[in-house]
Formats: C-alpha cells, sequence, structure tokens
C-alpha cells in the first residue's frame, strides 16, 4: 500500500480492463480505436490491461525522488449522490449545489449536503457522445446569477468542438437552471479525429474564460498541431466574453496581433488537456495533460509569466523526448511531474486543496489517473527540480474508481466523479 493510502473501495479489474478509456491513449499506433464510454457497472473491452500494482510508498520510479514537504494525511471518498450516468464534470454553484454534466449532454444538479437532485438542463440533442465525445465542460459565469450565463463545450454532432453561451437562473438557494433554447454557438472549432478533445472551461483569476482544446487525435499527433500555434488544437484558450454572445481577445493574449500564433491561444504544445484549474490562493495554474504509451504529467504555469509558453507535445512526452530521442527541450516548458506506467495511463487533472475540513492538505494539488484510480498529490509550492526532470508524485489513495473529474464545492472542499458507476463523492479525512 503506497505511503498514506486509504481503501474505500475494493480495486476491481473492471477498472483497469478498460484499456481504451474515456481520456486514455495507449502506444503510439497508427491511429487509436475509441472505446464505447463505459456505463455504471460494465466492463468495457480491452485486449492488454491488467491488474494495477500496489506501487511503493515513494511511488513511480520513472521521475526524480518525491516531495519532502510533511506528509498530508489519509483521505478517503464519502458518497454524496450516485445513480448519475457516465459524469464527467463538476461546477460548483451558489447555495451548496454541485452541476455535474453527465457525458451524453444532461446537467444535473445535485446538493452537497443534502443529495437532493435536479435537472439543470439537457443538451443531448445536439451532442454526439461516446469515447472521448460529449458534453465534456460547463463555467458558470463569476457574476451568477446575477450576471445569468453559463459556458458549454461539447462534441457536435459533426465531431468538431463547440464552446457555446446558454443563459439561465437560480432563485434564492433553489437549483440552478439553464435554459437549452437560449444557446449562441460562440466558437466551433474542426476536429479530424474523435479522440483527444480536451474539454475544460474555467473562468481565470483574470476574469477571462479559459478553454482547454485537444491535439485533434489519432496518435502521435499527425497533423503536428501540438506545436502548431496557430491552431486552436493543443491549446490553452483565453477569451474575453465580457459581451454576450460574443468574444474578444484579450489586449495581453501573446499572439493578440496575429503574429506567431491564433489570438485566442494563450498556452500550447498540449496532447489532451484532461481537466486544469487555478489555485484560488496563489492563481497558479495547473494543467494534466494525458500522455501517450509512457508519461502522464502535470504542468504548474504562471498565467501571466508564461502567457505564450510551449509545453512540448510532440517533441516531448512529460520530460522525456517523445520521437526522436536526441531532441532539444530549448525554449519549452516541462512539467512540474509526472508517473510512468507502473501507476497508470490516464490522467485527470484536480485543485489545489483549500478548505478547511481535511487537517494538514491544505496547499497539496490533488489528482488521479483514470485508469488505475489512484488519487496522487503533490505540494502546491513544491520547486521544480530544474534538471531536465519531474518530480514523482505522492499516492494519497487507491480508490477503485475510474476518476473522470475532480470538482470544488462552494465551502472549499474538493468532490470527484466515478465515471463508471455513476457516483459523487467528497474527498474526506480518513482518520488515524
Amino acid at each position: 500500500m503506497g505511503n498514506n493510502a486509504a481503501v474505500l473501495l475494493p480495486r476491481r479489474a473492471s477498472i483497469v480492463v478498460a484499456s481504451v478509456l474515456l481520456m486514455a491513449c495507449g502506444t503510439p499506433v497508427a491511429s487509436e480505436p475509441v472505446a464505447p464510454v463505459p456505463t455504471p457497472g460494465a466492463r468495457s473491452p480491452s485486449a492488454t490491461a491488467t491488474t494495477p500494482p500496489s506501487p511503493s510508498a515513494t511511488a513511480s520510479a520513472t521521475a526524480s525522488a518525491a516531495p519532502t514537504a510533511a506528509d498530508p494525511p489519509p483521505i478517503a471518498l464519502e458518497p454524496v449522490a450516485d445513480g448519475l450516468v457516465s459524469p464527467i464534470s463538476i461546477t460548483d454553484a451558489p447555495g451548496g449545489w454541485l452541476l455535474v454534466n453527465e457525458q451524453a449532454g444532461r446537467v444535473v444538479a445535485v446538493h452537497a449536503g443534502s443529495g437532493e437532485r435536479a435537472t439543470a438542463v439537457d443538451l443531448s440533442d445536439r451532442i454526439a457522445a461516446g469515447g472521448e465525445r460529449g458534453l465534456l465542460g460547463l463555467a458558470l459565469h463569476p457574476g451568477w446569477p446575477g450576471v445569468a450565463r453559463a459556458f458549454v463545450h461539447y462534441t457536435a454532432a459533426d465531431g468538431s468542438a463547440v464552446l457555446s453561451e446558454l443563459t439561465g437562473s437560480q432563485v434564492g438557494d433553489a437549483a440552478p437552471v439553464l435554459d437549452a433554447g437560449s444557446e449562441r454557438i460562440l466558437l466551433n472549432v474542426p476536429d479530424p479525429y474523435a479522440n483527444h478533445n480536451g474539454g475544460q472551461v474555467a473562468f481565470g483569476p483574470d476574469g477571462y474564460l479559459w478553454v482547454g482544446l485537444g491535439d485533434g487525435g489519432s496518435a502521435g499527433d499527425p497533423h503536428g498541431n501540438g506545436q502548431d500555434a496557430s491552431t486552436l488544437l493543443g491549446s490553452i484558450l483565453r477569451l474575453d466574453v465580457s459581451t454576450a454572445g460574443s468574444y474578444a481577445i484579450p489586449a495581453d493574449n501573446p499572439f493578440a496581433d496575429g503574429v506567431g500564433g491564433a489570438p485566442e491561444v494563450h498556452l500550447f504544445g498540449l496532447r489532451n488537456p484532461w481537466r486544469f484549474s487555478f489555485d484560488p490562493e496563489t492563481g497558479a495554474l495547473w494543467i494534466a495533460d494525458v500522455g501517450q504509451g509512457g508519461f502522464e504529467e502535470v504542468n504548474r504555469l504562471d498565467p501571466v509569466a508564461d502567457a505564450g509558453a510551449n509545453l512540448g507535445w510532440n517533441v516531448m512526452e512529460g520530460a522525456h523526448c517523445f520521437a526522436d530521442a536526441g531532441c532539444s527541450a530549448e525554449g519549452l516548458v516541462l512539467p512540474i511531474a509526472e508517473y510512468g506506467r507502473d501507476l497508470g495511463y490516464s490522467v485527470t487533472g484536480g485543485h489545489v486543496y483549500r478548505g478547511g475540513a481535511i487537517a494538514g492538505l491544505a496547499g497539496w494539488y490533488l489528482f488521479a489517473d483514470y485508469g488505475f484510480g489512484y488519487v496522487f498529490g503533490i505540494p502546491a509550492d513544491a520547486p521544480a527540480p530544474g534538471d531536465g526532470t519531474a518530480l514523482a508524485p505522492r499516492l494519497l489513495l487507491e480508490s477503485g474508481a475510474p476518476i473522470s473529474s475532480f470538482g470544488v464545492g462552494e465551502d472549499g472542499e474538493l468532490y470527484v466523479v466515478d465515471h463508471a458507476r455513476g457516483v459523487l463523492s467528497r474527498i474526506v479525512g480518513a482518520g488515524g
């Protein structure tokens, strides 16, 4: 058992049998297959899956030494709601509500305290769902509910990535409601393959809307989108949505004038950014990028100082050369942390814990591996090695669940969703 690991659910073969997963991609091949989305309790087909190993306390041998900060406390998962269908994203709303995206297109409002639920909106009539496609992201305007606007990222019927705006309302402490008929499409990005769609949408501390897009899919980035700042694919976008129904380019975007890259692009060199978040205390941007065949990575950036940064894909996979063993990392921003296939194969980005319910956890960035169900952590203030390597994460929990997303409640506590079993859970201290 890993350091401070606590087991809430038994490790099930049904979790790791799905080697072709929602966010995962395996060894480089000409074209990667896309499996059906696992349904609660179902097993997904695989020819190569194995039971995850029981990792050592020091985590992956492929990265440098684990962080030396004080040990975090043991944690566990406390179920809040079940019966969800392929939940894939969590957004908080006033009054203790959490908005949970179901992959097929429904948004379910769940009250974190009582477990009460209601349908906030159903967009399934315009969404292509399955494999890595679906209703991938949701963000409420920072002024919600006074500014009753919400933004969604989904896969359209033609396979393109769509960013659109909805209006809605929330009366008192009742559940939020969004109007499906109010949709206005802000951005439509053609996508050549069904996988690597990214999906996160979130407002940064600067008040702008940030959007994550994958490299377009297949394997190995055959179109070179990761290293092409002129395409929106393989990038994190930064948009000014202060005017309803449209977006503008922030004047300080690194390519705002269209020279050197697309005006919308703020960061590039990403493969499949599966969840990013901002530390509410420091403003740091954390991005988890799903690897190809060897390494999963986590990036920590300064949203201002690192504007225009190239995060390396497909020159690098994690802190390692990808296609050319003699590659140069000059000019690239390397990850703060990584892990190898001994600990999983599809990273799910999380959040820096700034809540107050779990003593000793504040200041730890928590994230997970969808394939093995491990929950990891690294200290948010851990210094980067600076020697071309990356930190190894600390194993905090063997959940037994394919965690597809983290979320933060109104009170600062962290939540996760089990994509296969349809369970929304709160991260809690395990005691002892």
